[in-house]
């Protein structure tokens, strides 16, 4: 059995925030960018809002 502090750490793209891995992200590890899907949101909604006000 793994411990937490042996799993290996992302920083969240939106947050800056560190992450651990999960399960459910097993296969998809590589593609993570995200420590939730409120980040997720936000960032779409950030990068969206910035391309109107250029």
């Amino acid at each position: 059995m793994r411990r937490k502090g042996d799993l290996p750490t992302k920083t969240c793209a939106t947050c800056q925030r560190p992450f651990a891995w999960r399960k459910k992200w097993a296969k998809t590890w590589e593609e993570v960018r995200y420590c939730s899907d409120r980040c997720r949101r936000e960032r779409r909604s950030n990068a969206s809002t910035e391309a109107t006000n250029q």
